[in-house]
């Protein structure tokens, strides 16, 4: 099944937002450029997604559609036994991605000025998303022992001034691919607690996990705190079909839920019939191997890449926990971002997401993708080498 990640795939002139604006985004010319920003894979979806797919378009019909019955017992069952987590299928709710979650949960339990706390660096569209909305977004900066993240509480505590609603939380952590340990989530609801906020924890990357690593979800670790827990799930990065724009709003306690409900009911949402089936034929046995053998691919892909990277003086790639993206300081060069970023974009031709857009901390980093076919992985590290040449 690995072999089935190193199909060569072109995407480009597909309306890819990943792969058609490296030219007019980040200067690195289309017709040569590699794109490893934007986080989704490069290799199609497991065979029993798409499967689920030719079936539904054999059938012909695509018209209204009731019974989500068999979608949340899907979700239900890949929590379970992916997870160990148990979850009451009434608590799921389904929105346009987990974008569109974050904006919901921002609409629903905030108002236009309301602060917004982050831990940063973190993944950027979290601070995008709060300005868009109107509200004002709080970084508190991780602290760095070595290669891991901490969160430091008590600066975060003094940057607070008791009008925030909402922490924002990372699980596994974007960019870094930290993994939060049981005991760091109940000290996160305690901060939450101390300070009245919900919690909206973002475990899209939950699926990734490298052996050696366990990952604990947030409802999991602290169920005496569900009076102010959001937990936001999907199948998008894990089996690549984030443009069908289906995630999960997962809420145990019943007041925040029907807070939410309500919401949807007044925008009349309803989920897009093709993104259900395929999540439903993505959470299953088949799926799960599927997504085994994933896991061994990006291993490979790892490898190769950090220890390209690692052998440039002066630049370090962090090593993963979680996550398919590289996290990468070259603050061991002595060049400002603007030259670093020149080199990778210019020199090597690749596009990787910026590490100031990540916030604090993220200043002399870039994140690369490395979903991808392993020779595209061998071909960028490779540039790159070649793009700090001088310092070997």
């Amino acid at each position: 099944m690995r072999d089935l990640f190193n199909v060569p795939n072109d995407r480009r002139g597909t309306h890819c937002s990943k792969w058609d604006v490296l030219d007019s985004k980040f200067d690195v010319p289309n017709a040569d450029g590699i794109a490893m920003w934007t986080a989704d894979s490069d290799y199609p979806t497991a065979p029993c997604v798409l499967r689920a797919m030719q079936a539904a378009v054999d059938h012909g019909v695509f018209g209204y559609w009731t019974d989500n019955t068999d979608y949340h017992a899907a979700i239900q069952w890949w929590m379970k036994n992916r997870h160990g987590w148990d979850i009451d299928t009434d608590w799921i709710m389904t929105t346009q991605g987990l974008g569109n979650a974050i904006a919901l949960c921002l609409d629903v339990w905030s108002e236009p000025g309301d602060r917004i706390v982050t831990f940063n660096p973190v993944y950027h569209e979290f601070e995008f998303k709060i300005r868009r909305a109107g509200r004002v977004p709080v970084q508190c900066p991780l602290t760095r022992d070595g290669d891991t993240y901490q969160i430091d509480f008590d600066d975060a505590q003094s940057r607070l001034d008791g009008t925030e609603k909402l922490l924002i939380f990372c699980s596994p952590q974007n960019p870094s691919g930290r993994i939060w340990s049981a005991e760091e989530l109940r000290q996160v609801a305690a901060f939450a607690a101390r300070n009245d906020l919900i919690v909206v924890a973002d475990e899209i990357h939950h699926d990734f996990i490298y052996p050696g690593h366990t990952f604990v979800p947030y409802d999991v670790a602290v169920p005496d705190a569900r009076d102010r827990s959001v937990i936001l799930t999907a199948s998008s990065k894990t089996f690549n079909i984030a443009g069908l724009k289906t995630g999960n709003i997962i809420i145990p306690d019943a007041t925040l839920r029907e807070a939410m409900a309500q919401r949807l009911r007044s925008l009349d949402y309803s989920p897009n019939r093709m993104g259900l089936e395929m999540v439903t034929a993505a959470y299953t046995p088949e799926g799960a191997e599927w997504v085994d053998a994933q896991i061994d691919h990006l291993i490979e892909n790892r490898r190769i890449f950090d220890d390209a990277m690692n052998a440039i003086p002066g630049v370090h790639s962090l090593p993963l926990a979680s996550t398919y993206l590289a996290w990468v300081d070259f603050s061991g060069t002595g060049m400002d971002f603007e030259e670093i970023s020149r080199r990778v974009r210019k020199d090597a031709r690749i596009a990787p997401s910026p590490g100031p857009e990540f916030g604090p901390g993220g200043e002399t980093f870039l994140r690369f993708n490395l979903a991808t076919q392993t020779y595209r992985v061998e071909d960028a590290a490779k540039r790159v080498q070649e793009a700090f040449n001088d310092l070997q």
